[in-house]
């Protein structure tokens, strides 16, 4: 592909929406190993350390979320995290993906504080102490923690989400806006005493080596 600052024409970046804006920097930051936060969406590419291969992988990863056709060669003319995203928003609007439509960014907010919430319950501390944009492997989510809160939002969500994943949704403010963009997401419903009760004899099950965490992840009950 050609150097991703050459000195062609740079298209005009618009404006992109903040949801937009936050899953493009969720995807670059998985790629590259970084805390979302440590990204300036308005740095270029080529500044952050964006080579050719990492370039394909995150154009690559960027079509799956948004059901774009992009091509790495995109990063040339849209330099920037902030002018790709208006790119992607523009192409996501274009093709009629449903997928990925821009989320309204108050609907985002409701699913990130539900989201929180259930994640805080299992981290055992105040919602308001997990900032969205730190890793989940830096909040302690271990793999026992990664199944439940997939279950969870599989299940409140209607979903069918894998454990979470770093590379793809690697803290809440991604999911959350994942989850935005989800077709069928609703509401959450409330969950039940037996509900708690089956997820903690998997879990003892899953200490004790009884089962895999793949197995409980399979027998978490709805309405988590």
């Amino acid at each position: 592909m050609p150097p991703l600052d050459q000195s062609r024409a740079v298209t005009e970046p618009g404006t992109a929406p903040a949801a937009v804006v936050a899953a493009v920097v969720s995807e670059l930051a998985g790629v590259l190993n970084l805390d979302p936060g440590r990204i300036d969406p308005a740095q270029s590419f080529r500044a952050l350390g964006v080579g050719s291969v990492p370039a394909v992988r995150f154009v690559s990863l960027v079509n799956r979320r948004f059901g774009t056709a992009l091509t790495a060669t995109a990063l040339a003319g849209h330099p920037t995290p902030l002018a790709f995203a208006a790119l992607v928003a523009r192409e996501a609007g274009d093709s009629g993906a449903e997928a990925g439509a821009v989320a309204d960014e108050a609907a985002v907010r409701e699913i990130l504080g539900v989201l929180r919430e259930r994640l805080a319950g299992m981290l055992g501390c105040e919602p308001d102490a997990i900032d969205p944009a730190t890793p989940f492997e830096l909040l302690g989510v271990d793999s026992i923690r990664a199944a439940k809160f997939a279950a969870a939002v599989n299940d409140a969500y209607g979903m069918d989400e894998r454990v979470v994943s770093p590379c793809e949704h690697p803290n809440l403010a991604a999911m959350a806006a994942h989850v935005a963009n989800f077709p069928t997401a609703g509401p959450p419903p409330a969950a039940g005493p037996e509900a708690a009760e089956e997820v903690g004899a998997l879990l003892d099950a899953v200490r004790e080596d009884r089962i895999s965490v793949d197995e409980a992840l399979t027998r978490l009950p709805h309405r988590l």
